[in-house]
């Protein structure tokens, strides 16, 4: 029995996860690795885009940049926080705008795109739906072995989001 197991673990493909905070001041990201038992960290970090820039310029920037995410580290699938808004609505449908750009980017390239709700995300990471933003991000930072919490936050977002899609994701790794 033994054998089996090892053999098994020997032939596990990993999948490419892109993880994405969406934002159009800033979207983070996160790109990780999973062979379904671990995670291994290969990129994250945040696209800014300047205050006071027309906004039709900070969506091309976002394009520009998460295009060359996509080319550079090649994702099998990625997972996006899912939007809710319930005060400024212009937030929001600006918000939503720089999310379709993402979106359109894996969609261009046929990868599929899951949804996950901050609820979700808690729910996987921490395993309590309710947990604080800090107990999210500590429980990432052990998840992936880090030596400190990814910053900015949005990026350590990101990457919570993506191990979400790891953990709710029945991928086939024969």
């Amino acid at each position: 029995m033994k054998n089996k197991i090892k053999n098994r673990y020997k032939t596990l493909k990993k999948v490419r996860i892109l993880g994405i905070d969406p934002g159009y001041a800033i979207v983070g990201f996160g790109v990780l690795d999973y062979d379904g038992i671990r995670f291994t960290p290969i990129e994250y970090g945040a696209v800014l885009t300047e205050a006071g820039t027309p906004f039709p310029e900070r969506l091309r920037a976002i394009h520009e940049d998460i295009e060359y995410i996509f080319d550079k580290f090649s994702p099998e699938c990625m997972a996006i926080e899912r939007l809710y808004f319930t005060t400024n609505q212009k937030t929001a449908i600006d918000v939503a705008q720089a999310r379709g750009i993402t979106v359109l980017s894996a969609a261009k390239r046929n990868i599929p795109v899951s949804e996950y709700t901050p609820l979700q995300v808690k729910q996987s990471v921490v395993g309590y739906g309710k947990a604080e933003k800090k107990q999210v991000m500590e429980m990432t930072r052990q998840i992936l072995g880090l030596a400190q919490i990814p910053k900015p936050d949005d990026a350590a977002d990101a990457l919570a989001i993506a191990i979400c899609h790891g953990h709710s994701t029945r991928f086939d790794f024969r």
